[in-house]
C-alpha cells in the first residue's frame, strides 16, 4: 500500500527539496499552501521540475509527480489528508509555524479518536529548538490534559539546501518550477520519530540534532550572510554570491568567520563536530557559494536583517557561542558591522521590506542601541558585554581608517 506524504508549504524548500525527496521514494505527495493559485496550478499539472544547476554541467532536470495541492486554509481538507498521512512535514518559516499549528490540531484531534497512531512531523524550517517550539505551541492549542507527545513524532532537522529566487523570465516559461543545487542531504533527529524512520533516500539521522542545527546555522547561513554583507560593502553593484566571493578580501573575510565559528562549534559539540570534519565543511561550501549557474543573489541571502541579527540568529549567535567559549569572534563582528550598512535591492530596484523598515528606524542610531534593541544583547551579561565591545571595537576602527 502506498504511503502518504503530507508538506505544509509548497515553497521553495517544500517542493524542491522535503516533498521532491519522498515523491522520489514513492510516497503520495500531497502539498497544503494557502496560495490558492499555486495549488490550482500543482493540481493542473500534477507535477513540476526541479532543475539542478551548477558550474560546466548541463542542467539535470528532475521530474517531481504525481503530486496533488490542498489549500491549507481548508480546515476540513486539511484533517482529511492528515487522517490518512503516514509522514507530514513544514517548511512554512517560523512566522507561519503557528497558524500551521493550529491546522494540525483538529487532525491529530481526529488521529487520536481513531485510535491511529501518532504522526511523524518533520520540522524543515532554520529554527532553532524547533521541536521545543512545536511541542509548547501544541500545547497551548490543545489545553490541559492532552499531552502532544501522544499525538505526534517531532523530527528537528537541518536544511541545508541552497535554492535561489526564482528569474523572472524561467517563471513566466513555468510557473511550477525551481532551480537549485545538487546537495540532497536531509539531516534529522534518530530520537524524534515515533516508532522507525521511513527507509529514506536522502535522509541522513543524527543522535544530536542540536550539534546539527548549530553547524547549519553558524557556519552555512553565517558564512552565506556574511558574503552578501561583506561584498555589499566592498562592491555595491555586485548581484551574486559568487561575485562578491571575487572581490578582494571577502574571501578571505568570509573563510574567517566561518571557522571561528566552526572552532566555537568544535569547543561545544566536540563529539559530533570535530575540527577536521568542520574545516573540510567549509571548504565544501564556500565551494558551493561560487555555484554561478545557480545564480543566486547577494539580495536574497542578505536580506530581512531584523531575523538575521537577531540575537540566536546566525551572526550574534555565533559570536555569544565563541563569547562563552573563551574563544575569538573578530571575523563575525566584522560581518556583523557591515551588515549594519547593508541595503541590497531586488531586482525592481526594490529593499526588502524589513531592511527598508530597519533603516528608517536605526540609521545614525549608536551601535550599542542597535545590539541592545534588535540584538537583544545585554550589558550586564558577560558574554553580551564582551560581544557589544567587539563589534564597537571594530566601528572604531574602521571610522580611523576613513580618517586616514
Amino acid at each position: 500500500m502506498t504511503q502518504r506524504f503530507v508538506q505544509f508549504g509548497a515553497g521553495n524548500i517544500g517542493r524542491s527539496f522535503i516533498g521532491r525527496l519522498f515523491s522520489a521514494a514513492g510516497w503520495e505527495t500531497v502539498f497544503l499552501d494557502v496560495d490558492q493559485r499555486l495549488v490550482d496550478r500543482l493540481n493542473e499539472a500534477g507535477r513540476y521540475r526541479v532543475v539542478v544547476k551548477e558550474n560546466n554541467r548541463d542542467d539535470l532536470v528532475l521530474q517531481v509527480g504525481p503530486v496533488r495541492g490542498v489549500n491549507g486554509r481548508d480546515i476540513v481538507a486539511v484533517t482529511r489528508e492528515l487522517l490518512r498521512a503516514d509522514c507530514a512535514a513544514t517548511s512554512v518559516g517560523q512566522a507561519g509555524l503557528p497558524s500551521v499549528i493550529g491546522a494540525m490540531v483538529p487532525a491529530l484531534l481526529a488521529r487520536r479518536e481513531a485510535s491511529l497512531p501518532p504522526l511523524n512531523v518533520l520540522i524543515a524550517e532554520n529554527i532553532r529548538s524547533g521541536a521545543s517550539f512545536f511541542r509548547a505551541e501544541l500545547s497551548r492549542r490543545l489545553g490541559p490534559g492532552i499531552d502532544p507527545d501522544g499525538l505526534v513524532g517531532l523530527i528537528e532537522t537541518s536544511i541545508g539546501k541552497m535554492v535561489p529566487i526564482m528569474p523572472r523570465e524561467a517563471l513566466e516559461a513555468d510557473p511550477l518550477a525551481l532551480f537549485t543545487e545538487a546537495y540532497d542531504t536531509l539531516i534529522a533527529d534518530e530520537r524524534g520519530w515515533k516508532g522507525k524512520a521511513p527507509d529514506l533516500p536522502g535522509l541522513k539521522l543524527v543522535d544530536n540534532i542540536g550539534a546539527w542545527v548549530d553547524r547549519k546555522l553558524f557556519i552555512h547561513n553565517l558564512g552565506h550572510a556574511a558574503t552578501a554583507y561583506l561584498g555589499w560593502r566592498t562592491d555595491p553593484s555586485k548581484n551574486y554570491i559568487w561575485e562578491a566571493l571575487d572581490l578582494p578580501g571577502v574571501e578571505e573575510g568570509v573563510r574567517s568567520a566561518m571557522l571561528e565559528s566552526a572552532a566555537a562549534l568544535t569547543a561545544s559539540y566536540p563529539a559530533d563536530l570535530p575540527k577536521a570534519e568542520l574545516d573540510e565543511h567549509v571548504a565544501d561550501l564556500l565551494s558551493r557559494f561560487r555555484n554561478r549557474a545557480l545564480g543566486d543573489t547577494v539580495h536574497r541571502v542578505g536580506r530581512d536583517l531584523p531575523r538575521k541579527l537577531a540575537r540566536d540568529d546566525r551572526l550574534v549567535g555565533a559570536c555569544l557561542l565563541a563569547a562563552r567559549q573563551g574563544l575569538p569572534f573578530g571575523a563575525i563582528a566584522a560581518a556583523i558591522r557591515a551588515a549594519l550598512a547593508f541595503r541590497s535591492p531586488d531586482g525592481d530596484g526594490r529593499l526588502f521590506s524589513a531592511d527598508e523598515d530597519f533603516h528608517s528606524r536605526w540609521d545614525g542610531a549608536n551601535m550599542r542601541t542597535v545590539l541592545r534593541e534588535v540584538s537583544g544583547l545585554d550589558e550586564k551579561d558577560a558574554s553580551d558585554a564582551r560581544v557589544i565591545r567587539v563589534i564597537e571595537e571594530i566601528e572604531r576602527a574602521e571610522s580611523r581608517y576613513r580618517l586616514r
